[in-house]
């Protein structure tokens, strides 16, 4: 074990940009050890041997188990882990084929279930073990047609949370899934320039990611809905 034991051990997936990237640094700011899963090397600067990277790609389950076993030696175990990583979708449920469904699922949905799975005996180990899956509004409500297949996927990542949030109750384990809306990331780049400016910021969502880790085991939440316009809904 080496200095950081006494740290709290984060895994973040897709850290490498985005909003990953700002939870990862929002973690490494507060004082958290944090492992980055990621297809590229992240660049969050030089935070010694409390920052960890490791390949990951949420097609590869062997990349999942490689990534939590070497956080988990390195760090000294596994606190927390914040399934960040996720693919956008603009297909109809519709117009979709089989293979859109699949690979949308693979990766909003399944890896993230397989890397819980993984990191679940360190989880057990840790006296205030969370889970945090962003999900999306849209698995909340969907909005158009074209939106009806990534909600899907969002839907059952929603759904994910709670079957880990009943799962851990005797274990220990906390999850929450945040749901925001349009985030200013590159997944909103089509969103008009008007409404870029006005879009709810990566470093806001982190701010949330980060309470949530930091709550105590009294403190149950189960979703946090966080959206830059007023909706009838959220």
């Amino acid at each position: 074990m080496n200095q950081h034991t006494k740290k709290r051990v984060a895994l973040v997936s897709g850290g490498s940009r985005g909003l990953g990237k700002a939870i990862a640094l929002e973690l490494l700011h507060a004082g958290w050890c944090v492992s980055v899963g990621s297809r590229s090397q992240p660049d969050l600067g030089d935070w010694g041997d409390a920052l960890h990277w490791s390949p990951y790609d949420a097609r590869d389950p062997e990349s999942e188990q490689a990534w939590v076993a070497s956080a988990a030696a390195q760090l000294g175990g596994i606190d927390a882990v914040v399934h960040n990583a996720g693919i956008l979708s603009s297909t109809s449920v519709i117009d979709a084929t089989e293979a859109e469904v699949d690979d949308l699922l693979m990766v909003n949905v399944k890896s993230p279930r397989r890397i819980t799975q993984y990191a679940w005996p360190y989880l057990k180990q840790s006296d205030q073990a969370r889970v945090v899956v962003v999900a999306s509004l849209a698995g909340k409500r969907v909005r158009t047609a074209e939106a009806s297949l990534y909600a899907l996927s969002k839907a059952a990542a929603l759904s994910l949370t709670h079957g880990i949030r009943h799962c851990g109750e005797k274990e220990g384990i906390r999850a929450t899934a945040i749901c925001p809306g349009f985030i200013a990331t590159d997944m909103a780049e089509h969103v008009p320039a008007d409404i870029q400016a006005k879009i709810t910021r990566p470093e806001d969502v982190a701010t949330v990611v980060q309470t949530v880790l930091s709550l105590p085991f009294t403190a149950s939440i189960a979703e946090i809905p966080i959206n830059w316009q007023v909706e009838s809904e959220y």
